[in-house]
């Protein structure tokens, strides 16, 4: 999930790495060095007996808060990677599988996987009328993995209560980067496995938005260099191609793959069931017509008109305004402009979850994202507490649910892509299960560039191995209860489980 809005400027002491205050010169900063800071240690692992109930089964189980050290080449310490993991209680035979889990940004903790959608406890956050000062209240997950799978969900460095020893410009180099962060986390999985005595059973990664785009690299890692061999890969909501928002000016796919998603909107405002069957109609004509005739541009005026019509009755905005532009309707357009009148704005992650514009009559966007500013303070006070007071692992820093400073220093995302370790580890592995998760509504990452993405796929990799699943929604569609069953039973028959 990307941090559109800044809020803050450095981590604090002991949690992250410390940066000048954005109204610093920067030229003039001192320049500090981590590893001259005595940093408070952090507690050894905690554990809690705890219960659950799901599908009509009582759950005893073990959560545990615990660290994982990342080392050099030299076998010095340069970050400690924290997790959070849930164990089932009793005995467990070794096909008992366990699952790993990482969210995205890059720069967001674990807590939306964890406490959203498949952890055993939940916390209910992302749609319409929810409030960052809802009492952060705990309570049993119904569709949570635990009765199939052990759960580890890993906060990458800089996030949750994970942090780097050593000083920025190494923590860039080290950890800010496609290539970096898919080696670390792949050992930090192999470390964990190993010290729990879990080589040997079945291994599955999930991730969410940019934790979708490292679920096959982190997959295919562990297979190909770690000698770690996963059973399935779930990508909820990925970016699995970054590339593909590229040349807005000649190429359509930019606007090709966010139609579909637009439409999706309309209709559900329309009151219209999101089916496949629903979205047939726009998906043909955003792969077919509508690529044909904005290639033409404006060598064809009719072209353009014919564009303007089918833009317009798909995405339900001012014709007006579609002419204007072209049919060209860019994403931030699309939530500016779609309830206006109103006087509110759309969310990127979900074009029906909308607040009311702070600056209705300034010229450009000035408001913060509806999901992402309500989201923050609940996730983050409800999984420090949780692991702070309930767990007790006491640590002494700052939780990180979703941070800037990660974000902002991260080397090369634009050029990211795991479709290529997602077709090699497929072809490796004849075995391995595939499930792409996408809610219709999302704008932050449209289905349609998965759709298209699979569709270039091998015949060998195709329906049989890999599933596109849709659900009502957006980018967290495990927000509302009806998806996320429906995304849990998905789940299940990936892994094989009873229902």
């Amino acid at each position: 999930m990307d941090r559109r809005m800044v809020l803050a400027a450095a981590f604090a002491a002991g949690v992250g790495v410390a940066v000048p205050a954005l109204a610093q010169d920067k030229s003039d900063a001192p320049k500090l060095d981590l590893a001259k800071i005595d940093l408070p240690k952090l507690p050894p692992d905690a554990s809690v007996k705890q219960v659950t109930r799901v599908a009509g089964k009582t759950l005893n189980y073990t959560a545990t808060v615990g660290v994982i050290p990342v080392r050099d080449e030299k076998g010095k310490v340069v970050a400690e990677v924290v997790f959070t993991a849930y164990m089932l209680d009793g005995p467990k035979g070794p096909g008992r599988p366990i699952t790993f889990a990482f969210n995205g940004g890059p720069g967001a903790a674990s807590v939306y996987l964890n406490l959203g959608a498949i952890g055993p406890k939940r916390l209910q956050f992302g749609a319409q009328g929810d409030s960052p000062s809802d009492p952060p209240i705990l309570v049993d997950n119904a569709a949570t993995w635990l009765d199939f799978t052990d759960l580890v969900f890993i906060d990458p460095v800089g996030t949750g209560f994970s942090r780097s020893l050593v000083a920025m410009e190494e923590t860039k180099k080290r950890f800010f980067g496609v290539k970096e962060d898919v080696a670390y986390l792949s050992r930090v999985v192999y470390d964990w496995l190993l010290k729990n005595q879990r080589l040997a059973s079945p291994k599955y990664v999930v991730g969410e938005s940019y934790g979708g785009f490292r679920a096959p690299a982190i997959g295919h890692y562990l297979q190909r260099e770690l000698g770690v061999a996963p059973a399935g890969m779930i990508m909820v909501s990925p970016v699995l191609d970054a590339r593909l928002r590229g040349a807005a000016d000649i190429s359509p796919l930019s606007y090709m793959i966010t139609l579909p998603s637009m439409a999706a909107a309309k209709y559900e405002r329309e009151g219209k069931p999101l089916s496949p069957e629903t979205l047939a109609e726009v998906e043909a004509y955003a792969r077919g017509e509508f690529v044909t005739d904005m290639l033409k541009g404006q060598s064809d005026p009719a072209a353009v008109a014919r564009i303007v019509e089918r833009v317009t009755r798909y995405t339900g905005l001012d014709p007006a305004l579609v002419r204007r532009m072209g049919g060209r309707i860019d994403t931030q357009t699309f939530l500016r402009e779609l309830y206006r009148d109103q006087g509110r704005i759309a969310s990127i992650y979900d074009a029906n979850v909308t607040a009311y514009d702070p600056f209705p009559w300034s010229q450009s966007k000035r408001a913060g994202d509806p999901i992402l500013d309500s989201i923050v303070a609940s996730t983050t006070t409800a999984m420090a507490d949780f692991t702070t007071r309930v767990v007790g692992w006491k640590v002494d820093g700052r939780y990180e649910a979703l941070s800037d400073t990660v974000n902002d220093n991260w080397a090369n995302r634009s050029q990211a892509e795991s479709v290529e370790d997602l077709r090699q580890a497929l072809a490796a592995d004849p075995k391995l299960k595939v499930l792409i998760a996408h809610g219709y509504g999302d704008l932050s990452c449209p289905f349609f560039a998965s759709r298209l993405l699979v569709d270039q796929m091998p015949r060998e990799a195709g329906a049989s191995r890999t599933t596109l699943a849709l659900y009502p929604g957006g980018h967290m569609f495990y927000s509302r209860p009806g998806s996320m069953g429906l995304f849990r039973a998905d789940v299940m028959k990936l892994y094989g489980a009873a229902g």
